[in-house]
């Protein structure tokens, strides 16, 4: 039996690149937060704490290099 794996939280509705940085960082934080209690969650969910990690990033190096 598998336990579902919580979406993306919900953040800041405004797209990356009007969003403060302090948002971006908050978004990137609680995603990394996520990977805390990765040891004692079954593999098979492991990629999805990984791809919402990577997904954060890339919203956030995103934003800044738009900001430019």
């Amino acid at each position: 039996m598998s336990v579902p794996t919580p979406g993306p939280r919900p953040g800041d509705p405004r797209q990356a690149e009007v969003r403060p940085v302090s948002a971006l960082r908050a978004d990137v934080e609680a995603a990394v937060a996520g990977l805390d209690d990765l040891d004692g969650r079954p593999v098979s969910e492991h990629p999805a704490a990984f791809e919402r990690v990577h997904g954060a990033l890339g919203r956030a190096l995103g934003a800044d290099s738009e900001r430019g």
